[in-house]
């Protein structure tokens, strides 16, 4: 079954020739070696050019197993590079090559040379990658599929029932083809403890790894939650009766985050335009990992909404922040307090910025007023969305803030 990832390739055909490292990072089995040897590959097999200036080398294959030495590798791709013409070359598991990065930067040197590779190890999973290749690297991070490119291996399912299973397990390409829930159940949990798990352990050199699971289970349990390394601390003393320090809490959290497993969004004050780095959200780039820590015990569809309402926001380019906003009232002894309420989301990308509520169910005027307070005391004029779930249609009420249908929102990629 071929799955389009048209939005992922359209990055990589932007980025040719640009005299650039092409790497493609994200978590484990999120489909990197996929969209390059197959997808890119066919792009420019329909552009015309021919396999003789495709240099393919998959380094996991045992059949490749002497060119994982440095130099018998760059000897084989010289030897296929025949004349002057643009040659693309793929490399796939290249972190098995010792040196890999000497490389690699062999071939800036080379004019004719368009390089693309991808890589699995812990190595290739962290963030900051890009810094081995002395600048002239350039990231294209690959998610998990989206709602709209799922869909296309379900055309007979009804929209929403897909919807449910989306959110329940998630988007890793590997799952969704799969027949039935159990297979995808087992093949999760597998996956989260044998190789997310033990590739952060390994690189980290985490021996005692109690402490690190736990942490995992909590911020799966509290999606939406405002928390900080010393919150998370108290948690495990008074509950896990752990003296872990909020300091190695903060190490986990970063190893965490550089496996691709979760994203931070720190808090952002609106009206006072500055950033407020602690507590802050944590959110799993994959919902099917996240129900997995879980051992898919706790799907409350408000939390899950939000995380997938995030990383659609996240794989439409948009950074993501959440937003505060201060106001004041009198108590009742008559002095003036200030307090705080919340925009859930606040989404920029270049010039552009969308204030954003997340609200499964809308039952009463007094959720409505809830849901739509923080965005009317907003002074400025961006565009304010209320995305809601089940039946509720899309419209714009007479503050002018849209109120976005969930599967309007992921449907229609450009809703607001």
């Amino acid at each position: 079954m071929e799955i389009k990832r048209d939005y992922h390739l359209q990055k990589l055909l932007k980025r040719r020739h640009n005299q650039m490292i092409k790497v493609i990072t994200g978590m484990r089995r999120c489909g990197k070696s996929y969209l390059v040897f197959k997808l890119l590959v066919d792009a420019l097999r329909n552009e015309g050019i021919d396999d003789r200036h495709i240099i393919k080398v998959n380094l996991e294959d045992r059949r490749n197993i002497a060119l994982r030495n440095p130099d018998a590798l760059l000897a084989h791709i010289d030897s296929k590079i025949s004349d002057d013409k643009m040659h693309y070359i793929l490399l796939d598991e290249v972190q098995l090559v010792d040196d890999f990065e000497d490389v690699l930067n062999s071939f800036l040197h080379v004019p004719n040379a368009d390089v693309y590779v991808t890589g699995s190890n812990a190595k290739f999973l962290s963030k900051d990658i890009i810094t081995e290749f002395r600048g002239r690297g350039d990231e294209v991070r690959i998610r998990p599929l989206s709602f709209t490119e799922m869909l296309t291996t379900r055309p007979h399912q009804p929209v929403e029932t897909a919807l449910r299973e989306f959110m329940l397990f998630g988007g890793l390409p590997q799952v969704v083809t799969m027949d039935n829930d159990e297979q995808r159940k087992e093949y999760l949990l597998n996956l989260f403890t044998h190789t997310y798990l033990r590739d952060i352990k390994e690189r980290n050199k985490i021996k005692s790894d109690y402490d690190l699971e736990e942490l995992i289970s909590i911020l799966a349990s509290s999606i939406g939650g405002l928390t900080n390394p010393h919150k998370l601390a108290n948690t495990f003393h008074t509950v896990k009766h752990s003296n872990i320090s909020q300091d190695t809490i903060k190490t986990y959290l970063d190893h965490l985050e550089n496996a691709f497993l979760i994203e931070c969004a720190i808090r952002y004050d609106i009206k006072g335009k500055k950033y407020i780095n602690t507590p802050s959200k944590y959110y799993f780039e994959d919902l099917g990992l996240r129900n997995a820590r879980l051992n898919f015990g706790q799907s409350e569809q408000t939390h899950l909404m939000e995380n997938l309402i995030y990383n659609e926001l996240r794989l439409q380019g948009f950074s993501v922040d959440v937003g505060t906003i201060d106001y004041y009232t009198n108590n009742e002894n008559g002095k003036t307090q200030r307090n705080k309420i919340e925009v859930d989301f606040v989404a920029n990308k270049g010039y552009d910025r969308v204030y954003i509520q997340s609200a499964f169910a809308l039952p009463s005027a007094e959720k409505w007023n809830q849901e739509l307070r923080p965005l009317k005391s907003i002074g400025d004029n961006f565009q304010k969305v209320v995305i809601v779930g089940g039946l509720q249609p899309t419209y714009r009420n007479d503050d002018g803030i849209l109120i976005l249908n969930l599967l309007d929102f992921l449907l229609k990629k450009h809703s607001f």
